[in-house]
């Protein structure tokens, strides 16, 4: 046996930590990028919270998903300011847009030639400047992985920046921050994180370590993600999906993503504007259908096998469960959140084959139980 984990340098959890952030970022630096959702206002006390420790601000609103233009803009902003520390306080794209200006910021050149697959994927020559990372939603467990993902809307394609080192000094992780989250944000994030935890379970790269913080967060979620939708003030399952979203983010940086991740890749560039985690709440259960067939068909002893049986467990309490009633389980749970269907969210037959030949280059797909075929793949979109 032998594997490697790795995580934030420092994780902090609990209600009510977000109010330690001035103690910790005036140790880190003075002149703070801070980077926030689409409404800034809605971190405003954190803000302000900052200001009273003496630190001067620069803040940067994310409109929507983090496109190479809007990470190039903001370097400048963050360069003429002085900025010697990166706070990002929001979801998902604040969070990733924190970390590759963060890396960027110390690292001369433009955007593109960092990135994978459609730049130069150059390594950092220069250490990013401290990132803080403090979630506000719960899905993408963006505050403990090493990468940023960037949308290049002309190569309708998302793409990453990758370094070891753009792990944050600190994810400091509040139950609290999520409570007024809408229920559609509530659904599609929480999907996000429940497959965050079954895809990595069920990876060839899955270590024991992985393996006890995936069982832990997918229990969580089962129990907890309809009861966050149906009531966001009910604080155990806030916090149980704060929890969900956080382990899901150090297991995939460790044991990989799947085919589900590997279709969403894609699929967020071919259709702008459609969220993540609804995607891989449609998917989900149909990737992991071709991923059981194919199994039992070309890898008839494969561990994996037993994972998901073990995952249906887990989803449904029941230990008599099957992995057919693990499938079913998560089709209905996407019903009952109100998922939009892909055809709704845009996607389109004569999309498919161009759509299945990308995902099979994306890298997430290194992580999947078994390598699916271009015609799995199109079954897979077809059935969505």
């Amino acid at each position: 046996m032998r594997f490697e984990f790795t995580t934030a340098a420092r994780i902090v959890f609990g209600n009510g930590v977000a109010g330690d952030l001035p103690s910790w970022v005036s140790g880190l630096g003075q002149r703070a990028l801070v980077v926030t959702g689409r409404s800034p206002a809605r971190t405003a006390a954190l803000q302000e919270s900052l200001r009273g420790a003496g630190l001067w601000l620069t803040v940067l609103p994310i409109e929507g998903e983090p496109t190479i233009s809007v990470i190039a803009d903001g370097l400048n902003q963050a360069r003429n300011a002085g900025c010697d520390v990166v706070v990002a306080i929001g979801g998902g794209s604040a969070i990733d847009a924190g970390k590759a200006l963060a890396a960027l910021a110390t690292n001369p050149g433009p955007v593109l030639d960092y990135l994978e697959v459609i730049g130069l994927a150059r390594p950092l020559a220069q250490a990013p400047l401290p990132f803080v990372a403090v979630p506000t939603t719960a899905g993408t467990g963006a505050e403990v992985t090493a990468n940023a993902v960037l949308s290049s809307p002309e190569h309708r394609l998302k793409v990453s920046l990758r370094d070891s080192r753009m792990l944050p000094r600190l994810a400091l992780v509040d139950p609290q921050l999520t409570h007024d989250l809408p229920p559609a944000v509530t659904a599609r994030t929480g999907m996000d994180a429940l497959t965050q935890l079954i895809e990595p379970f069920v990876s060839p790269k899955a270590t024991p370590m992985t393996d006890a913080l995936c069982r832990d967060g997918i229990a969580r979620a089962a129990r907890s993600l309809k009861r966050a939708f149906t009531d966001g003030q009910d604080p155990a399952a806030r916090e149980d999906m704060a929890l969900s979203s956080l382990l899901g983010g150090i297991a995939l940086s460790n044991a990989k993503l799947g085919a589900v991740h590997g279709f969403a890749a894609v699929l967020g560039g071919v259709l702008p504007g459609a969220p993540h985690g609804a995607i891989c709440a449609r998917l989900l259960p149909l990737v992991c259908r071709a991923n059981l067939t194919a199994l039992s068909r070309r890898a008839p002893h494969s561990p994996s096998l037993e994972r998901y049986c073990e995952v249906a467990r887990l989803l449904t309490g029941n230990p008599g469960a099957r992995p057919e009633d693990g499938l079913a389980w998560l089709q209905t749970l996407g019903d009952d959140l109100s998922i939009p269907s892909l055809i709704t969210l845009g996607l389109t037959p004569w999309q498919f084959t161009e759509i299945a030949s990308k995902a099979r280059q994306a890298s997430s797909m290194k992580g999947n139980p078994i390598e699916l075929t271009q015609e799995e793949l199109l079954e897979i979109l077809q059935t969505a």
